[in-house]
């Protein structure tokens, strides 16, 4: 009977070691841990989430968008370190599954005891299997601290993902705002030649003193440099929208004209609402919460050092000496470790664990207290932001009347020409400031939605072109309702 108890528990053991090899080494991702991590993309759906974009035509706010979130650094990273963490957890669910080894081994071999003092070989072949019945929760406490850490890491970058939405939009924004501006420095530059052709005019006929012709000169060279600085920004934001969609400084990218911003005239919010409901959507303040969970998780993992540890063993192997017959062997058993002196090390483990947890909690807290912050300010920007629009409006409006005024007036030789420079510095100040109160209220606009959480694609589809390029005009739908 014994004899038979050792050949069943042998091929037993070569069995399962048949079973679980082919298995091991053809299964890429047994647990699905890899599988829950979504592939890196842009706004396209699976299963062809990043494609080959033609950058050689006109892009859109969502094709810039699309091209960031598919070749910026910062996605790759953000999905790497997610599938670490998957990673992470796979091996500590195969915590829960007995382990297989075989070994092999050829001895040479010389005692002067044994068989005259010649030498003689030893060959050896065995396999092993060895599983952890129980132990008091220390896996079930590890599995739980690293599936945290994967919700964390995908959390963050989920939190990766809406950062750079968002600072491919103000990218997008700025380049648009930079073009604008050039244009307006121009148009400037170009009134301000034709006041100086004017004062010239009227010096050479002798109604204009030389302080006009003077002045007229003035505000042209101030245009130009207006001009020059204007191009030297819409280089440096041309290089930043490079750099957000992961391209070269050098590359020059055309977009779509934009219609501008158009806020809505009458709309509000309740702030400790947005509030709560950026604290309930935010990524990065989801991640600070599983990583506090991965941290008790590791208390328990920590308290569990303390206590033993219940294990199986069986083994089946064979041996053979060189001019001797073969022989097997074959083990099985149970082994209890307890556990009684480490010299304190499990202690301390147990007090870092404790104070991790306790520091993580201290994060969660600040970052909750950090996303009201960011709401109630993206709050009052947008809030700012729309009325400076309007303002704007009206502003530039009153201007362009004026300046027409002023420029048919001299023109007629009754007004003087301090008055029309005066009137072009400020058209081309309200120019200016139109130009940014629109910028400024898009990036406010897209602000709010990324301090709620709220940054997806659906904001993308509220621009529309407008009825045509030519009037300049367009609609813009609000998803967020703030503040009037």
């Amino acid at each position: 009977m014994e004899t038979d108890f050792s050949g069943a528990l042998r091929r037993g053991a070569l069995l399962a070691a048949a079973a679980l090899i082919p298995l091991s080494a053809q299964a890429a991702d047994p647990f699905g841990t890899l599988a829950a991590v979504p592939p890196p993309g842009g706004l396209r759906a699976v299963p062809a989430p990043c494609q080959p974009a033609d950058l050689g035509k006109p892009l859109d706010l969502a094709e810039v968008v699309d091209l960031a979130l598919c070749n910026n650094p910062q996605t790759r990273l953000g999905w790497a370190n997610a599938r670490y963490q998957a990673a992470l957890a796979g091996v500590a669910q195969s915590a829960f599954l007995p382990t297989l080894s075989a070994d092999a081994s050829v001895t040479r071999i010389r005692n002067e005891a044994a068989r005259g003092g010649d030498p003689y070989t030893l060959r050896s072949a065995g396999i092993g299997l060895a599983y952890v019945l129980f132990d008091f929760g220390l896996r079930s406490a590890n599995l739980e601290s690293a599936r945290q850490l994967f919700a964390a890491a995908a959390s963050t970058r989920d939190a990766t993902v809406q950062s750079v939405f968002l600072s491919a939009m103000q990218a997008y924004f700025q380049k648009q705002a930079s073009a604008a501006a050039l244009e307006a420095a121009r148009q400037s530059e170009k009134a301000a030649l034709e006041s100086l052709n004017a004062a010239e005019a009227r010096y050479r006929v002798g109604s204009a003193t030389p302080a006009d012709r003077l002045q007229a000169r003035t505000a042209h060279s101030q245009a130009t440099l207006n001009r020059i600085g204007a191009e030297g920004a819409a280089k440096t934001a041309q290089g930043m929208l490079a750099n957000v969609l992961g391209s070269e400084p050098t590359r020059e990218l055309e977009l779509l004209p934009m219609p501008p911003a158009a806020p809505d005239a009458g709309f509000e919010a309740d702030v400790a609402r947005l509030i709560e409901e950026a604290r309930q959507r935010r990524p990065d303040l989801a991640a600070a919460e599983a990583q506090f969970r991965a941290a008790q998780a590791g208390i328990d993992a920590a308290r569990a050092g303390h206590l033993p540890t219940l294990s199986l063993g069986v083994g089946a192997g064979r041996s053979q000496a060189s001019g001797l017959p073969a022989y097997d062997s074959s083990t099985i058993g149970l082994t209890l470790t307890i556990p009684i002196f480490s010299g304190f090390s499990t202690t301390y483990k147990v007090h870092a664990a404790e104070a991790q947890a306790d520091a993580q909690a201290a994060r969660r807290e600040q970052l909750r207290l950090q996303v009201a912050l960011d709401v109630w300010n993206a709050y009052a920007s947008l809030a700012t932001a729309t009325q400076s629009v309007k303002t704007a409006e009206e502003l530039l409006e009153s201007a362009s009347q004026s300046e027409r005024v002023a420029a048919g007036r001299y023109r007629a030789g009754v007004g003087s020409i301090l008055d029309l420079l005066l009137s072009q510095a400020a058209l081309a100040n309200a120019r200016q400031s139109r130009i940014q109160a629109g910028y400024n209220w898009f990036v406010s606009r897209a602000a709010l939605a990324q301090s709620m959480g709220a940054l997806d694609a659906g904001l993308l589809t509220t621009l529309s072109p407008g009825p045509s390029p030519a009037s300049g005009r367009g609609e813009l739908r609000e998803p967020l309702r703030g503040p009037n």
